[in-house]
């Protein structure tokens, strides 16, 4: 299978993050390392060998209404992202979804030197992926109830939690962030970078 860059962005302190396709045979080691990592638990796959998690994401790369990405920083393997239809994966039946919805995962890739602002960097880039498609008005997501470091990650960028709700596998908040909060967001942060920056060089206008 080829794979090929499908976005690209780049972050004013972090440098280039991208999204290419992933290859369900060839990037099963590098998976199976990051999902069963114990900073992956809520990926919900720690126990899972090579071979399962190949047959997972072989699953959804065969599937219609879901798709999985290898998410690069500077051009390394960084981060997993998924895509899918909540009409048809994952919410079925527990919201009223519209036109226009998708619903997103991520997950960085473990690591022994954190990088601040890394995680939020890899939302913007997984979101502004999504939103690339004209035909995305919202964007949802539903994490655990006990991920508490993911729910003030989406909030930062637009999400709003909706209710809780309960999947076999989680008790999770349905949270959605129109194209609209995320673009607000986005200034809002841009501009709590930029006076970090002159902060940082004794600037105070």
């Amino acid at each position: 299978m080829t794979r090929f860059t499908l976005f690209e962005r780049t972050d004013t302190r972090l440098g280039t993050f991208a999204l290419r396709t992933l290859d369900p045979a060839a990037d099963a080691g590098l998976l199976h390392r990051w999902v069963t990592h114990p900073k992956a638990s809520f990926w919900m796959m720690r126990e899972a060998d090579e071979a399962e998690v190949a047959a997972e994401y072989r699953r959804i790369h065969e599937h219609p209404h879901h798709d999985a990405f290898i998410g690069l920083h500077e051009d390394r393997p960084a981060f997993l992202a998924e895509r899918y239809d909540p009409a048809h994966v994952e919410l079925v039946g527990l919201y009223p979804s519209r036109p226009g919805d998708v619903g997103m995962h991520f997950l960085c890739a473990p690591t022994d030197i954190p990088v601040h602002g890394f995680t939020l960097a890899v939302i913007t880039t997984v979101m502004e992926f999504c939103f690339a498609d004209p035909a995305v008005r919202r964007i949802v997501v539903e994490p655990d109830v006990r991920n508490t470091a993911v729910h003030a990650l989406n909030a930062a960028v637009g999400f709003e939690i909706v209710e809780q709700i309960t999947k076999p596998e989680k008790d999770a908040y349905l949270s959605i962030c129109t194209r609209e909060r995320f673009e607000a967001a986005r200034t809002t942060l841009a501009a709590d970078a930029a006076r970090t920056a002159r902060a940082a060089q004794g600037v105070t206008r």
